[in-house]
């Protein structure tokens, strides 16, 4: 049966919307963190 006129699914948008803003900011963090490892691995490379 339909949803009354101009009724929006708006709870499952916003927990959908979290859960897609939480795996983004993962990936980004763990983005960082290999670049801040190969940062590392190349400055000690230099040095010795």
């Amino acid at each position: 049966m339909p949803k009354p006129k101009g009724q929006k699914n708006t709870k499952n948008k916003a927990k959908h919307t979290k859960l897609l803003n939480r795996k983004i900011d993962k990936k980004k963090a763990e983005k960082a963190l290999r670049k801040e490892r190969l940062k590392a691995i190349m400055a000690k490379s230099k040095e010795g």
